[in-house]
């Protein structure tokens, strides 16, 4: 009996608590001022989307040559080519602000790169060709069909989609069934992957511990690995990507199952059945490896030591996007928003103690992440958390726009704040940052 009254008594004092950090809310509601300041950063992504689109048709370089004009991250310096997952955040942006038609440019480009290398690269440059980055090309093609319903244009689609489909299932699959993050570098590759480390994980990473070559080489290949993640680098995988099954790329995988019996249907097509029965098997085996009962919630699992991360991240809202999750593991994901949400967003990960710098990480907050939080939390009914952590990114981003008139690859959710966790110089981004902010502020205005 006294310990039934000292669990009753710790679930109120929780739910007290988290109450008073994340306080319930009725359905914000915009101040004249807040509304302004928001218009302000649409009016310059509006006006930016058009420098942020590059043309060219011939490889040149590093640089491999596309069909159609495609969407780069930053309108200068950095990232001047098209990277892949990105371009599904920036899209969601073009498409809730009527630019259908480059939304698609951007699903053509990639298929003509599925075509041409057997998978979508990282990014539209020559050094990627040894990995590609978290699969979101399903997405996206179902997002623009969903616009134009262009049954002609999902029918030239599919053979592609199923063939980086297929790349997933022969190059990256594990042992148990599940899919994981790899490469295919050369050794070189792989020895300069792993010299470079010391510069992005900090003074801490001691590349003279590399006792012999071999070893050099398995910490250079799941450095590539951790890239092709696009989480490059996190605590996540404690630096050994190739051996983990990741929650979120298992998440994409299964929304690309899902979406090839939806596109059968709509083609007219028998193989609907089969492609749902493959979703629910990958359903059936995240929630055996990755369900972690005692708290009800779920964490990448390493299969070749048979265990789950102990690591907290932001992957778990795939979860919620991707719709897998029961309603009562919903409900666990939502209770436990106090283990990653803060006063201008949703970190990365939850903090804990780290030998090395991530960013990746505590308190870095990506736009991606808040998005993926966001939807994933409405897909379940979550509309005040979901609202909640919509108007402190929001916050977050027209802050910093009023400060540097320019939007940020990410952010820092404890204070407010561009100062975060770095492995190079922050450069400035349209990118996913505009995608995202189009959405939420879209999303809080309603």
């Amino acid at each position: 009996m006294k310990n039934l009254l000292y669990c009753i008594l710790t679930l109120v004092a929780f739910s007290i608590s988290y109450s008073c950090k994340f306080p319930k809310t009725d359905k914000i509601v915009l101040s004249a001022h807040e509304k302004e300041s928001f218009d302000s950063v649409r009016q310059f992504i509006k006006s930016n989307w058009i420098n942020t689109i590059r043309t060219h048709t011939k490889d040149s370089s590093t640089l491999i040559g596309l069909p159609k004009p495609y969407t780069v991250p930053s309108i200068n310096g950095m990232f001047q080519e098209m990277y892949y997952w990105d371009t599904y955040f920036t899209n969601v942006g073009l498409i809730l602000e009527g630019n259908v038609d480059q939304a698609k440019n951007n699903c053509d480009n990639m298929l003509f790169m599925v075509n041409k290398y057997g998978y979508m690269l990282n990014g539209n440059r020559t050094f990627f060709l040894n990995r590609s980055q978290p699969p979101y090309l399903s997405m996206m093609i179902r997002d623009v069909f969903n616009h134009t319903k262009d049954i002609n244009w999902l029918k030239e689609c599919l053979p592609g989609l199923e063939k980086e489909y297929n790349f997933w299932m022969s190059k990256r699959i594990s042992p148990i069934g599940l899919n994981h993050f790899s490469n295919s570098a050369s050794d070189e590759e792989k020895k300069d992957a792993a010299l470079g480390l010391r510069k992005r994980l900090g003074k801490n990473y001691d590349t003279a511990a590399f006792k012999t070559e071999a070893e050099m080489l398995i910490s250079g290949s799941h450095a590539l690995s951790e890239c092709e993640s696009g989480w490059d680098f996190n605590p996540r995988f404690s630096n050994r990507s190739e051996d983990f099954c990741p929650i979120d790329l298992n998440c994409n995988l299964y929304m690309y199952e899902k979406n090839f019996a939806f596109f059968n249907t709509q083609i007219q097509n028998p193989d609907s059945a089969k492609w749902t029965i493959v979703a629910e098997k990958r359903k059936a085996l995240i929630n055996k490896y990755m369900y972690n009962a005692t708290d009800s919630l779920f964490y990448d699992y390493d299969f070749v030591n048979q265990k789950k991360s102990p690591v907290y991240s932001a992957a778990i809202f795939n979860l919620l996007w991707s719709e897998i999750a029961t309603p009562e593991q919903a409900k666990s994901i939502a209770d436990g928003l106090a283990k990653i949400e803060f006063e201008f967003g949703v970190s990365a990960c939850a903090p804990g103690e780290r030998k090395y710098s991530y960013q990746w990480d505590y308190p870095n907050g990506w736009a991606n992440l808040q998005y993926l939080a966001v939807k994933g939390l409405r897909n379940y009914g979550y509309e005040e958390d979901a609202g909640r952590i919509a108007y402190k990114f929001v916050r977050n981003v027209t802050a910093n726009f009023k400060k540097t008139n320019n939007l940020w690859e990410k952010y820092n959710i404890t204070d407010g704040t561009i100062k975060v966790n770095n492995e190079y110089e922050m450069p400035t981004m349209m990118g996913w940052t505009a995608g995202v902010f189009v959405y939420l502020s879209d999303y809080l205005s309603k």
